[in-house]
């Protein structure tokens, strides 16, 4: 990846909604140059899609979620908490933890019914939450 598309990455992370004509003079490119280079990426799949971020007042509890899984049925958890609409993401991790899990949830009863739904999930040996209280930036 050129220097130039990370610079151009980071903006859109700031901002996906950004003017490309913006973009362009913060870069020192022709818009045109922009405009290509973000299709460029996205046909590369390198931008995979785009995101709306949610006033704090507005967003939801969220927790995350670290799991421990009986050997060999990470493949089996990932794919029963990848059913559930709060689960946003699940990464697989090294450490003490074999997967972290990313909540979200409209409500603290729902938030503690979703947290239920994953202990409960086959092949998990156990989980550690921490509830999210303030994001202090996010990128």
């Amino acid at each position: 990846m050129r220097p130039s598309d990370a610079k151009l990455i980071a903006l859109l992370r700031a901002n996906a909604r950004e003017p490309t004509a913006s973009l362009a003079r913060k870069l020192g490119l022709a818009r045109s140059t922009v405009q290509e280079r973000i299709a460029r990426l996205e046909r590369e799949g390198t931008i995979k899609g785009y995101t709306v971020k949610l006033s704090e007042e507005r967003t939801s509890l969220k927790a995350l979620v670290m799991i421990s899984t009986d050997p060999k049925q990470a493949d089996r958890v990932a794919a029963e908490l990848k059913k559930m609409t709060e689960v946003r993401s699940l990464s697989a991790v090294s450490g003490a933890s074999d997967l972290i899990a990313h909540v979200e949830a409209e409500s603290p009863a729902r938030l503690d019914a979703a947290l239920d739904r994953i202990g409960k999930a086959h092949g998990v040996a156990r989980t550690i939450s921490s509830i999210i209280l303030s994001e202090k930036f996010a990128r």
